[in-house]
């Protein structure tokens, strides 16, 4: 799994956010330099622990063996001026399954779990999946950032200004294209569901590991929003942070192909929320499911954002 080849295949997003050192056998290392903080989060983002944890754990399998779920646990925020430690547990390997613990720590501490699985490829007559939902295609639709761009010429208060020009230079190598933007910016009010297309930027080759740690890196990026959606514009999240984080990967994919990623929140309240998630192929096919539960708290402001 060439996750640290410097060849141009390779896409900047990982070489930048999922790149590890490898320490021993079953240990392997994140540098502060690789690590992200958002610019409206505390601490480093959490689909990066996410993909580097899928990282370390895609190391430790063989060739014909790829994810198919993962479970985990965020137990503390991780501070991006540490590096992060990722032990992998090979707990199984068997012929058809094989099973991997990984615990990710900083200075000692454990900040994050990973249960991942990992099967070999397998055929069976019996078919299903859901219908993937009509929208307009990513062509037809304004990237985020021009978005937000577009924002710069409309009459805002100066911390909304400041937010999207920190936002304007965030470079996380993901395009995003979301089906309502306005909603999706929190200009507009709107039910607790979203759709937004999204792809890696760059070259990946072919290698589907490497696929499914950059769509670990990705499925982070807009779960929780679709919770406060519904919520006036004059509210605006004071804190919010992922506490779990499951993926189920179906079918094959490439990361860096236009997915429409549908989202849904069922269920806020009491400074939490659940939002579950699904990553769909252009072609109709379901690649991914996602889950998700994280701290949801809301402020009311003065003024419109």
């Amino acid at each position: 799994m060439a996750v640290e080849s410097g060849e141009n295949l390779a896409s900047e997003l990982i070489r930048s956010f999922l790149t590890l050192e490898k320490i021993d056998v079953n240990i392997f290392r994140a540098s502060p330099i690789n690590l992200w903080k958002p610019i409206a989060g505390r601490f480093v983002f959490g689909g990066q622990v996410v993909g580097q944890a899928l990282v370390a754990a895609s190391k430790t399998v063989t060739e014909d063996h790829h994810a198919h779920s993962l479970h985990c646990y965020f137990l503390r925020g991780g501070n991006p001026n540490r590096p992060i430690l990722y032990h992998v547990d090979r707990t199984r390997d068997g012929q058809t399954y094989s099973s991997r613990n990984i615990k990710a720590t900083q200075e000692g501490v454990p900040i994050f779990t990973m249960q991942a699985s990992y099967k070999t490829e397998e055929v069976d007559e019996l078919q299903h999946q859901f219908t993937m939902p009509s929208v307009p295609g990513p062509e037809e639709l304004k990237d985020s950032e021009d978005f937000l761009r577009s924002q710069l010429n409309e009459d805002m208060n100066d911390n909304r200004r400041t937010l999207i020009l920190k936002l304007l230079e965030e470079k996380i190598h993901v395009e995003k294209r979301p089906v309502n933007p306005e909603v999706y910016h929190h200009k507009e009010q709107g039910e607790p569901k979203r759709f937004v297309w999204v792809r890696a930027i760059g070259e990946m080759g072919n290698d589907l590991k490497l696929h499914q740690c950059v769509a670990g890196f990705i499925s982070d990026l807009a779960l929780l929003g679709a919770a406060v959606q519904p919520a006036p514009p004059n509210y605006r999240p004071s804190f919010m942070t992922s506490l779990d984080h499951s993926m189920w990967f179906h079918n094959p994919f490439k990361a860096n192909e236009w997915m429409l990623y549908e989202i849904e929140s069922p269920q806020c309240g009491a400074g939490k929320a659940l939002s579950l998630g699904r990553l769909w192929k252009q072609d109709g096919t379901l690649a991914v499911s996602i889950a998700q539960e994280g701290v949801v708290r809301t402020t009311q402001t003065d003024s419109k954002l």
